[in-house]
């Protein structure tokens, strides 16, 4: 096999991003999650949509970084809700 360049570039930054359309709901107020870790599957708010509420979970295990969405912001499904750094197991 050949070893491609780039193949060992580790890129610990992820985003979190909307199940689908609908308004944003943190689960905290005012960017409390900044700093915090967060587990793979792990709530960070929802997006109601006519009838449900969807939750918008991390794929990773990690620290958030930012928030991108801000609670009562309209998203489009796959919209950036959040920034996190990766957590090496």
């Amino acid at each position: 096999m050949v070893d491609m360049e780039g193949e060992r570039i580790l890129i610990p930054e992820r985003m979190i991003v909307s199940p689908a359309d609908g308004v944003f709901r943190a689960i905290s107020n005012n960017g409390d999650l900044i700093g915090e870790s967060v587990d793979v599957d792990e709530v960070i708010g929802y997006v109601e949509t006519v009838g449900q509420s969807i939750p918008v979970t991390s794929p990773f295990h990690g620290v958030v970084h930012g928030l991108i969405a801000h609670s009562g912001e309209r998203l489009r499904r796959h919209e950036p809700v959040a920034w996190l750094r990766v957590v090496s197991a």
